[in-house]
């Protein structure tokens, strides 16, 4: 359907979750109300028209799209679908902007300047992206972007009012009452929309709450005097929520950081994760916060590396999406001296590993070319670390994985899955190094350095959600926890379904899909 004809198609109805600020919960309420809704038989689908993230994933037909979208599609019972996200930001660095993707596929990079005068050749696009998918369900649930009272930004929107207008979708407005401030900001908010904007405005939600909520209700009553919006319900804090962040923001919330002489409980497996200053895909190590016996520390300083009171028992190079930069970082501040010595430490006999993953894989070999000036330095030298070197190319490599771990690294052979989002084409200079990870057809999806033990000391991969197969995981973790003599456990199983349900459930107490529905006068 050519986008001209968009306004006479009949819709689905569509309920719309919008923000105060970034942050407030807008991605966790959406995929909760799929989840109530698929459980309810009702067809729904997410819909996020642009998202910003460095947290992507790869759907069934190779196309990329932020997580966030894809674990909403998974709480509908559906298989991520770029459609859900036609238009995904990987932010680069400073003011070079970020990469745009369109539809799963790579559609420029551009300033933030630059972006906003582009946009309007995008909104075709989310248009097709809304309606194809429109037609397939019975009810869109739409998640809105940042703050639509971004006043400088209304004229070039394509993700909070202007999708809520083509939708004719109903706004919730969604405030974060755990960082205070909420109130004012849902007035606040009120204020700057213009009035056509305040009319598609249904009620709100103070998301987050602790507490008991008739001390709430004189605020409600005044601020829906002043605003003329009702509240629809209080959605209390959630403790412990094991879901995929939409970005790092709430990693490194979650992550510890402590000075490089802190004490440490001597039980704990030690994890530490360079924290790079372009870090990305930080889900690839969310589910080992679930674990009851890791820690985990964002290493930011040398010093946290080099005493040896506070040598982890894996060290973590994560992906990046500016892996010249980031070696630049690593250089300037001492990190890649300390990540060197790590690594000598270890293969002279102590019982730890570095695991590098995407970018950080490539920064362990020995240089990485590139040519078309894709990320800014045409050459870049690596930590020379694994005997390989990386030439980035212009075709991105869009893939999900299936295969199974090798005995050298889990005493006996595990399935395992992930996906790969990667420019770089990385070759092996010598035969030193030894696959670990293998498809079934013995393609190498993950190499190994040893020690004189035939213990593996550094890992390399390109595959992302390395540890979210809960087998794998619990076998990897266990030969670990052998080496430091610390008890085997059973797996956390990572079960994002299970988690759903229980987000569901608390949403459904809070907002009753009864209640919300004759609220917002929706008949399905």
């Amino acid at each position: 359907m050519h986008p001209s004809n968009f306004e006479n198609m009949a819709l689905p109805p569509a309920i719309m979750f919008q923000g105060t600020s970034s942050n407030a919960g807008k991605s966790i309420l959406t995929a909760a109300l799929c989840r109530l809704l698929a459980r309810a038989g009702v067809s729904v689908a997410p819909f996020k028209a642009q998202n910003m993230s460095l947290n992507s994933t790869v759907s069934i037909s190779g196309q990329e799209m932020a997580r966030a979208q894809a674990l909403q599609a998974y709480a509908c019972g559906l298989e991520p679908d770029s459609r859900m996200n036609p238009v995904l930001l990987k932010p680069i660095s400073g003011d070079l902007g970020s990469q745009v993707i369109a539809m799963g596929e790579p559609w420029g990079e551009l300033k933030s300047s630059e972006y906003l005068t582009k946009k309007e050749e995008l909104w075709p696009i989310v248009q097709q992206a809304y309606y194809d998918l429109a037609r397939e369900h019975q009810i869109i649930v739409i998640e809105g972007a940042g703050s639509p009272a971004e006043i400088n930004l209304r004229d070039c929107d394509i993700v909070n009012m202007r999708m809520a207008k083509l939708a004719k979708a109903k706004v919730i407005l969604v405030a974060d009452i755990d960082l205070g401030g909420a109130f004012a900001a849902l007035a606040g908010t009120m204020l700057l929309l213009d009035q056509s904007e305040r009319n598609l405005i249904a009620g709100f939600i103070l998301n987050k709450f602790r507490g008991e909520q008739t001390l709430l209700d004189p605020a409600l009553a005044e601020i829906s005097k002043i605003t003329e919006k009702p509240f629809l319900g209080i959605m209390p804090y959630v403790e412990n929520l094991h879901l995929p962040a939409e970005d790092s923001v709430s990693f490194k919330q979650d992550a510890q950081k402590y000075s490089p002489l802190a004490p440490t409980n001597k039980n704990l497996l030690k994890f530490d994760i360079i924290d790079l200053p372009h870090i990305s895909n930080t889900t690839d190590f969310e589910v080992l916060q679930a674990e009851s016996d890791i820690s985990i520390r964002l290493i930011q300083h040398p010093d946290q590396l080099n005493h040896p009171l506070q040598h982890p028992h894996c060290l973590i190079l994560p992906g990046t999406r500016n892996t010249g930069a980031d070696l630049a970082y690593l250089e300037n501040t001492g990190l890649a001296a300390a990540i060197k010595k790590y690594v000598n430490h270890c293969l002279k006999g102590f019982p730890g590993m570095l695991i590098g993953i995407c970018g950080g894989f490539q920064m362990l070999g020995e240089v990485i070319l590139d040519p078309l000036g894709l990320e800014g330095n045409t050459i870049n030298y690596g930590l020379n670390l694994l005997p390989c070197k990386t030439e980035l190319t212009k075709d991105k490599v869009l893939q999900r994985c299936l295969g199974h771990s090798l005995s050298i690294l889990t005493d006996k052979e595990t399935a395992l899955f992930g996906y790969e989002i990667h420019h770089g084409q990385t070759t092996f200079n010598d035969q030193s190094l030894v696959p670990v990870i293998e498809t079934a057809d013995g393609k190498p999806l993950a190499w190994g350095r040893l020690d004189q033990n035939s213990e593996i000391k550094i890992l390399g991969t390109y595959l992302h959600g390395l540890f979210d197969s809960d087998v794998f995981r619990s076998a990897f973790l266990n030969r670990l926890r052998a080496r430091v003599n610390l008890p085997k456990f059973k797996p956390v199983v990572a079960d994002c379904m299970e988690e759903l349900d229980r987000l569901a459930d608390i949403f459904a107490k809070a907002l009753p899909l009864e209640k919300l529905f004759k609220t917002l006068e929706i008949n399905l």
